[in-house]
């Protein structure tokens, strides 16, 4: 692993923040300021702290403490995500890209798991 591009988890959030970005930009004018760019920065956090945390890997501490703020990133996100789809997308609920977040949430704790377990500072 040469980068942080590398990692499947950071391959995920980018591709899942796109998403979430294309999204939040069919929501009402007035949403767009508000829950619109939370759920766009929340969703964009998880990519970019796992990007800065994967550059502090060679302190197994802050590498850790990174992918945790990752992963609170996703649960914001997910959090974001079922609020809007309730409100907004009654008739067809985000209930896929939300189930998205969920397994991304699970990949990153497994892979601070495996840090915390295996990693070499």
């Amino acid at each position: 692993m040469s980068s942080y591009k590398d990692l499947d988890i950071y391959k995920i959030a980018y591709k899942q923040a796109i998403e979430v970005h294309h999204i939040s930009l069919k929501l009402p004018k007035f949403e767009l300021f508000e829950q619109g760019s939370q759920v766009r920065r929340s969703s964009k956090s998880i990519k970019d702290t796992i990007a800065e945390g994967y550059g502090r890997k060679r302190y197994k501490a802050e590498f850790i403490k990174f992918l945790t703020y990752a992963q609170a990133s996703c649960n914001e996100t997910t959090s974001q995500l079922t609020m809007i789809s309730e409100i907004y997308f009654e008739e067809n609920p985000l209930c896929e890209l939300i189930d998205k977040f969920e397994v991304l949430g699970s990949k990153i704790n497994k892979f601070i798991q495996y840090v915390e377990n295996n990693w070499k500072t």
